[in-house]
């Protein structure tokens, strides 16, 4: 009888240390992200279910206080200052988001990483394979939430699926008087792991040479501000002036709100952008920029906001379409 309460109890004691081990490898998630983008309420009602992945490149405003200024014609308090982070948010740094990538005989910067890389960045993070992953960052500027997006893309490229972002970042956060932590804890290293390679979200030269032949398909989408695309003006980053043959331009400023905090355009007034540039949604879409950033912005609005899910993103973008010396079209009148 005692032998059998020995192994009774051990077999308890192995059964609870399973338990707790389940509940930091993010096991026992129950919870999954009801779409690509949730509000503040429904990440605070379900934070303790959820990886929080906090993405910026000043990472010194992770651990700061937040500023506020009243307003003195409204009496509202205002953000002077966006600080600190969601209680048990993991913090990203912006800059270890992309690499440095070979293609062909040639290197660009900026662009998707390799697997192994990718994999040890989430892991770093406290990412697992199941975790429900809910991106935020300051949500300040567009520049913020690109950040927040274009992680969202490299994670489903590698074949997460659970995953969203926070609506506003932590702008709206702030606005919306929600607990605030300036305490900076290193997560446990979690296992995640890519589960796919989603070639259908990535195109490739190849594939922009082929569309930019379609004059009347409305393919590429280029979403730089309208002086680049015309070619009045360049980025450092590109080597040419001008944008890609018969691509259409829908302006990353279309993409967003432009009042803190910046929000990603509404599904109801996207829809009514695109019919008003008369671009056709039912076309196969390529989109791109200089870099794969702001290109990063229009494949979450053709592909997560509109539903376009034929949508594909030029990683290389302009940056490695004019260093692989193709062609450009210019509308500069001399």
């Amino acid at each position: 009888m005692n032998g059998y309460l020995h192994l009774n109890a051990s077999f308890l004691q192995s059964l609870l240390f399973a338990v707790v081990i389940s509940l930091f490898n993010g096991i026992a998630y129950a919870v999954h992200v009801p779409d690509a983008l949730v509000e503040t309420q429904w990440l605070e009602d379900n934070l303790s279910q959820v990886v929080v992945l906090d993405v910026r490149s000043d990472l010194k405003s992770f651990t700061s206080k937040p500023e506020f200024i009243k307003d003195k014609k409204t009496g509202k308090q205002r953000i002077a200052k966006i600080g600190g982070h969601i209680p048990g948010a993991s913090l990203v740094n912006f800059k270890e988001v992309r690499a440095d990538r070979k293609v062909g005989k040639k290197i660009f910067k900026n662009m998707l990483p390799e697997k192994s890389a990718f994999e040890k960045l989430l892991q770093m993070a406290g990412v697992n394979k199941n975790s429900s992953i809910v991106i935020t960052s300051k949500g300040a500027s567009s520049s913020d939430v690109l950040m927040a997006i274009r992680l969202y893309w490299q994670l489903k490229y590698y074949g997460h699926k659970d995953l969203a972002i926070l609506s506003g970042g932590m702008a709206q956060w702030l606005l919306d008087n929600r607990k605030v932590s300036t305490i900076s804890k290193p997560p446990f290293k979690g296992d995640w792991a890519a589960s796919a390679e989603r070639d259908e979200l990535f195109a490739t030269s190849e594939e922009v040479v082929e569309a930019s032949l379609q004059t009347k398909a409305d393919q590429l989408i280029d979403v730089r501000p309208i002086g680049q695309y015309l070619g009045t003006h360049k980025s450092s980053s590109v080597s040419a002036f001008g944008h890609i043959s018969a691509a259409r331009n829908f302006p990353t400023e279309l993409l967003f709100t432009d009042e803190l905090p910046i929000k990603v355009t509404s599904k109801q007034q996207a829809a009514q952008l695109v019919n008003a540039l008369n671009i056709k949604t039912e076309e196969d879409k390529i989109v791109y920029c200089n870099t794969g950033k702001m290109a990063s912005g229009g494949w979450f609005f053709f592909s997560e906001v509109l539903g376009y899910k034929n949508t594909q993103l030029y990683d290389g973008s302009m940056h490695q379409w004019t260093h692989e010396g193709r062609p450009s079209v210019t509308m500069v009148m001399e």
